[in-house]
């Protein structure tokens, strides 16, 4: 089914519905400050290997982002953050970025595998952020590409829900989307590393 929320002012009742069904292992669709993007609740590994395997990916090698409403709660699945590196994501989120960090136990607690790293996002986008809000803890993030060779990223979400209408669970019309995904940093090492150049500008010495 595809769920028109307003970008500006997330109606409570729609985004209920939206967690109602993570709640019961639903995948959805769902829009940020980028990219249209897969998602489930981070706490259901049936609704993770089922991402998984629409991404064509098995589920111990997958590499997926948290979408957190701020970064309130990175400690309960990272390693402490350097001062300065934490700084910096306050200074830069909400927004188009996605940083890779030092994952701690709960993150293999969460899905039965080992995971070293894990990327936690905070987008600029009401939608998204209400929904975790609403959750009481993140979501998984998984940007869903296009077939076409002039966009790489589906940006209709009424195409979107064609596409996907007989996949997941719920598709989220929050407006187009961008044709440009997050700026990833990674900064499990001892120095900030781009990984790739997103929306998101910034200035790194690597």
């Amino acid at each position: 089914m595809i769920l028109r929320i307003d970008k500006d002012n997330p109606d409570d009742r729609r985004i209920g519905q939206v967690v109602d069904c993570l709640r019961n292992g639903g995948v959805i669709i769902y829009p940020t400050d980028t990219v249209y993007t897969l998602g489930c609740d981070i706490s259901n590994r049936e609704a993770y290997e089922k991402i998984c395997k629409l991404k064509g990916i098995k589920p111990n090698k997958a590499n997926f982002s948290f979408v957190c409403y701020d970064l309130s709660h990175i400690s309960e699945y990272t390693i402490s953050l350097p001062t300065p590196t934490y700084k910096l994501m306050k200074s830069l989120l909400p927004g188009p970025f996605t940083f890779i960090l030092n994952a701690n136990k709960t993150i293999q607690r969460i899905f039965g595998y080992k995971k070293k790293e894990v990327g936690i996002r905070v987008p600029n986008h009401a939608i998204p952020r209400a929904i975790v809000q609403a959750l009481g803890h993140p979501i998984l993030s998984a940007s869903i590409k296009n077939d076409d060779e002039i966009l790489e990223y589906t940006t209709d979400p009424e195409e979107i829900h064609h596409q996907y209408d007989d996949i997941v669970d719920i598709v989220i019309d929050g407006g187009f989307g961008l044709n440009e995904p997050s700026t990833i940093i990674d900064y499990t090492g001892k120095q900030a590393h781009l990984v790739r150049q997103g929306l998101g500008e910034i200035d790194l010495i690597d």
